[in-house]
């Protein structure tokens, strides 16, 4: 079955940087969109970045300029540069896959999700 798996999480200062790695199986990260997510305590899942099968990409405001989404298909795998990290960016972070070409940061686009790596980032 098709499994995404991430890693590249964990705890760092603010103004940090971190890079997420989601590597998937048994699907095509090309001819799919591909996000990131994350859920913070309390909170509801969020969409953080989009790529679709053309390249496009998509931010949610509060990371716009701070957070790169970009993937490699020759690996299957996706990524997410994130720097100057703040501590509201705090989340489990979730990788997910579309059946769609296209897709925007609405959960219920995404068809396959990974099992999520924390991200913390102190003051």
């Amino acid at each position: 079955q098709v499994q995404l798996v991430e890693s590249g999480g964990g705890s760092v200062q603010s103004g940090g940087s971190l890079r997420l790695s989601c590597v998937v199986s048994r699907w095509s990260t090309s001819r799919h969109c591909m996000g990131w997510f994350r859920q913070a305590p309390g909170k509801e899942r969020e969409g953080v970045a989009v790529i679709n099968s053309g390249g496009s990409t998509s931010y949610a405001d509060s990371v716009k300029g701070r957070f790169t989404i970009s993937r490699d298909n020759a690996k299957s795998t996706l990524y997410l540069q994130m720097n100057s990290l703040k501590p509201e960016d705090t989340a489990m972070y979730y990788c997910a896959a579309g059946r769609s070409s296209w897709c925007g940061l609405a959960r219920y686009e995404y068809a396959y999700w990974g099992q999520g790596t924390q991200v913390t980032v102190s003051s």
